[in-house]
């Protein structure tokens, strides 16, 4: 007689790399989201915008996070039962300020007219919710979530 082992379903995705802080990691880092997205049978308007995520965020820590011989790390986990898609890029520069999303009008304003700092209001419109945190011992990680029920 032969016997079959019961499959469960899986409901959670993970895919996570390292990355140098070159100029062309963040290019890398965009192609490496969205091929495993793209496997993952993510959602289209949801692989874009994960995509676009990932590589601002990935700029950021390659040019202002650079650390000698330390990269940063793209993670990603897909939570199906939830509906949630997490993006994390951690960094190796806990001493710069966590970013934070822009409170009032006036900040808005001043960020929107400067010649860098825009990337982060972007993440913001694209995020369901997003934030950030410090990454022990000298790091941070910024996450954004992205809703993918229903889709």
């Amino acid at each position: 007689m032969h016997f079959t082992a019961p499959q469960c379903a899986v409901t959670v995705r993970v895919f996570s790399k390292r990355f140098p802080c070159t100029a062309r990691s963040a290019r890398l880092a965009r192609r490496v989201t969205a091929a495993t997205l793209d496997r993952w049978e993510v959602a289209n308007d949801i692989r874009d915008r994960a995509e676009a995520v990932v590589a601002e965020l990935a700029t950021n820590a390659a040019v202002h996070a650079w650390v000698r011989g330390r990269g940063f790390r793209v993670a990603l986990r897909w939570d199906m039962t939830r509906g949630v898609l997490l993006l994390e890029v951690t960094d190796a520069r806990g001493d710069r300020a966590l970013p934070r999303t822009a409170t009032s009008t006036d900040e808005r304003h001043t960020e929107a007219e400067s010649e860098s700092g825009r990337g982060l209001l972007m993440v913001a419109a694209l995020a369901d919710r997003w934030g950030a945190r410090p990454h022990p011992p000298s790091g941070k990680t910024v996450w954004v979530e992205l809703d993918t029920a229903g889709l």
